[in-house]
């Protein structure tokens, strides 16, 4: 069964989605899912090379109030999880068509699980700039992906077009933030569940598949 999660890896709630999804996958070992990292990004306007993360935030959200109370149930739903989120390391917020390109080219290698974690790991724990090449291939030498491979194809514009017609898709059928699941290339759910609502949500959409083939 096909199992496609979008994300961004810039997303917060996109790392904390990713842990809760691999508790439900854990307690339904016996569904056969094809897992898949699709494209959304967050801010596709970003400049190629960045910017200031302080000045980005307050551009995009302005002075908010609560601010402090997302921050904390960011934290605490971390927490829970085995994330380490360091915001005050993050000195700048990336493009992140970089990172999707390579997430893309992992998913030949069954690496793109790793790929992602790894870049979310960077990102929010190390406070990584994961626009950089350099960080970029790191990451993919960290996960046994071919270096020489990369950096050639991070010098180029490979599958930049694919990256951008993937995002411009997700955002054709509805989705607005991230993350969001579509399961048996069928049904969708939007935000970071908690595991035992994805466990159930697989369970229908497997018996679902498996009446309609009967």
């Amino acid at each position: 069964m096909q199992l496609d999660i979008i994300s961004d890896p810039v997303c917060p709630w996109c790392y904390i989605g990713k842990k809760r999804m691999e508790l439900a996958l854990a307690s339904r070992p016996d569904l056969p899912i094809d897992l898949a990292y699709r494209v959304f990004q967050l801010d596709p306007d970003m400049p190629r090379g960045g910017m200031d993360r302080k000045e980005h935030l307050r551009r995009k959200f302005g002075e908010s109030k609560g601010k402090g109370k997302v921050m904390d149930a960011l934290l605490e739903a971390g927490a829970a999880l085995g994330i380490t989120f360091n915001f005050d390391k993050i000195a700048r917020s990336p493009n992140t068509l970089d990172a999707h390109r390579l997430i893309r080219w992992a998913h030949s290698t069954d690496r793109q699980p790793v790929v992602v974690e790894a870049l979310f790991r960077r990102y929010f724990t190390e406070g990584q700039d994961i626009g950089d090449h350099a960080v970029l291939l790191d990451i993919a030498g960290e996960v046994g992906m071919d270096t020489d491979i990369v950096m050639k194809l991070l010098a180029t514009d490979a599958d930049e077009a694919l990256i951008r017609s993937e995002d411009a898709t997700a955002r054709k059928i509805g989705i607005q933030g991230v993350p969001a699941y579509v399961i048996a290339n069928k049904y969708l759910l939007v935000g970071a569940q908690e595991p035992e609502t994805l466990a159930q949500a697989l369970d229908s959409a497997f018996q679902a598949e498996q009446a309609a083939q009967d």
